[in-house]
This record gives structure tokens, sequence and C-alpha cells, in this order.
């Protein structure tokens, strides 16, 4: 993706890094301790539309609808792809999708910081939970990498408890790791990353609430969340406790969704827990490349080294969204919403009081990516 020359679009990305936080500048604090335990939930296919508090259907997404009343809840979150190997990528190592491949399947470039990573270096216990195949599209390597070496996946399970296409169900996952927290107390701060699949195609869960399939399943995604979410309320570690909540794509859900289009990308992201100061609404724009610096930096880590990462509450910081799908790609601000199909080498959508403002950003921001890409 060469669209400019090389000192144009080193110009433009200095302008969409994240900046140094002002003097004058305060960032607010979400958490009401600077070393919590943390618990990443990463939700299979989840979007917007499934949560009433987002704009979206009602009587799905009950427990999530709650999480977003009672949490931190951020209202233009973005995905910045459209498959799980991207999704997981961007959300642990704060590093963006690509148009064209995925670079999870490529262990010599994936030696990038991770939210594990930078937590292992503080201090906490790492530990993976996901129902299936931890080797699919070379995820094991990656999560290794990343600093995670306790992985619980599909074969930790026995034959009588993997009964879906992908392995464990989700209830028996969460139930795993919550049976783990409380049988083994953690002696120092912990990250736990949790994977959920059965929101995923062929929508067989062990739940029967709504008539539609694909609604039903994700009504069963949320329902082991929330479970888990009340159980854990119950031990003494709630109250140290951050757990985040973020999907790794949208998918499923609206059916036959134009891939081209900026609500295929518009997902949740909470923050909930005993930690958590208060609820409250953030509508700043993002996607999941900056939760690294958003949550590092509210845990006074340093987060200079994820390069594609903004904290979304430094006001010094520029804000958007940013996505790629197979040879084409958006970036969303409240200003301009574009989306570019590099094949047809054509703008596919243009919205907003700025039209065309975040073309040339976005075409820099890909070259950029594409330029660490080639010397990683």
């Amino acid at each position: 993706y060469r669209f400019m020359p090389a000192e144009e679009a080193d110009k433009l990305f200095a302008e969409l890094k994240d900046q140094p936080v002002a003097p004058t500048d305060s960032i607010p604090q979400l958490f009401t301790t600077e070393r919590p335990n943390v618990i990443l939930i990463i939700l299979e296919s989840f979007s917007s539309k499934l949560m009433e508090t987002l704009g979206g259907e009602s009587n799905v997404a009950i427990n999530m609808d709650q999480f977003g009343r009672e949490g931190v809840l951020f209202t233009h979150f973005f995905a910045n792809s459209f498959r799980t190997d991207r999704g997981l990528a961007a959300i642990i190592s704060g590093y963006p999708a690509q148009p064209t491949t995925s670079i999870m399947k490529y262990p010599k470039k994936t030696h990038w910081p991770s939210i594990p990573g930078s937590l292992k270096k503080a201090g906490y216990d790492l530990q993976y939970y996901y129902g299936g195949d931890a080797d699919f599209t070379n995820m094991r390597s990656y999560l290794i990498q990343a600093g995670i070496d306790n992985i619980v996946s599909d074969k930790d399970f026995p034959l009588s408890e993997r009964l879906s296409k992908w392995g464990a169900h989700d209830h028996v996952v969460f139930n795993r790791l919550l049976d783990d927290l409380k049988q083994h107390t953690p002696q120092k701060p912990f990250m736990k990353i949790l994977q959920t699949s059965s929101s995923h195609e062929p929508f067989e869960v062990p739940f029967r609430r709504l008539e539609n399939p694909r609604l039903n399943a994700f009504a069963y995604a949320d329902s082991c969340a929330g479970d888990f979410v009340r159980q854990f309320k119950e031990t003494p570690l709630w109250k140290n406790t951050v757990i985040v909540l973020v999907p790794d794509h949208l998918g499923a859900y609206p059916q036959d969704i134009d891939n081209l289009t900026v609500d295929r990308y518009r997902i949740p992201l909470i923050f909930i827990g005993g930690a958590v100061k208060e609820p409250r609404q953030i509508g700043t724009y993002g996607s999941q490349i900056d939760i690294a610096a958003t949550l590092l930096g509210q845990l006074g880590l340093p987060h200079e080294e994820f390069i594609f990462s903004k904290n979304m509450l430094n006001p010094n910081s520029p804000h958007f969204g940013f996505f790629t799908f197979p040879n084409a790609f958006g970036m969303m601000t409240p200003e301009n919403e574009v989306v570019f199909n590099c094949e047809s080498n054509s703008i596919v959508s243009d919205e907003g009081t700025h039209k065309g403002e975040n073309l040339p950003k976005a075409k820099a921001y890909l070259q950029k990516l594409y330029d660490d890409l080639a010397k990683r």
C-alpha cells in the first residue's frame, strides 16, 4: 500500500500517534487502585447491535446492557478487523489488523509488546482460557510470545465437556476460570484472559431463550458472562479486580451486513469490577488497538512501545477508529467516517461534517503499518 511519498506518510502518521500528556491536562482515573487484577473477556462475534444501551436489540445481551450501566462504557468503539486472529493481535498487542494477511501466522514478525507482557514485567501472573483449539491460526505460538505460557484449551477439558463444534461451551470455560480462582487464591496480581466461542456458527448452544438461533447463541454467551460476574462478585477478589469485556470482531448479527460499512465494526468496550470507581459513559472514538495504551495508562505503566495504540483518556491524543478488510479500510472520527476500497481505488462512503478529511490520514496510517510489517 504505497499511497504517497514516505515523508508525507511520516508527517501524517506523527499526528495520528499517541501524544504526551500536556502538563495542563489531567487524565481521569477510572480505577480505585493502580494495580488491580485484570480479567479480559474476549467475546466471540459480539456487536453493538446486540445491546440496547448502544442502540441495538433489547432483550438479547441483557447482562452486557447491565454491565454497560454499572461500569465504564465506551460508546464509539470499533473492531479493527473481521476475524478472530486479527482481533486478538489488535486487543492483546495493540497492533492493527492488515487487509491482506494475518500477522499471527508469522511468528518471526510478532515480537511485539503486549498487554500481558507489560503486566508480567510489573509482577502479574498470566493465564489464558479458551474452550477451543489453541493452535488454530498459530494462536498458541502468538500467546507464548506475548508472555502467556499457561494456556488452558480444549484438551484440558474432559471429552464429556467438549460438546460443541469448537470444543467446550462457554459456561464450562467460565466455570473452570472461577474454580481455579477459588481453589488457588492468587498471591500476586493476575491477568486472566478468557476467550469465548459459543456465539459462532453453527449456533448450537445448551440454552433456549430466543427463537432466532443466532440471537439465542449470543444470549447464551451473555448469560455465561453474567453468571460468571455474579459468582465472582461473591469472592474477596472482586473488590480489587477490573473486568474488561470486548468482542474479537462483529460477526453473525446483524446477518448479511455489508463488510464495507462502518456499522460492520461497531462493538462495545466495557470496564466493570470492584476496582472500577463509578459508572460512566465515554464517547471518545477508539478501536481495539487503543485498549493497550488506555489500560496501561490507567495502571501507570509505560506504553510508548505500542506505536499504534492511543490512550483514549488523553485529551491531547488524536481519537479515531480504524479497520481493515481484504483490500479495504476505514477511519472514523466524529467529523468524518470514510471507507475506501483499494481494489477499485474508490471511496465506498464518506460521511460527516468534514468529508474527505480522514482519507489521506487513513492512507498514511496503512502505509506506515506496512512499513512496520516489512522491517519486523
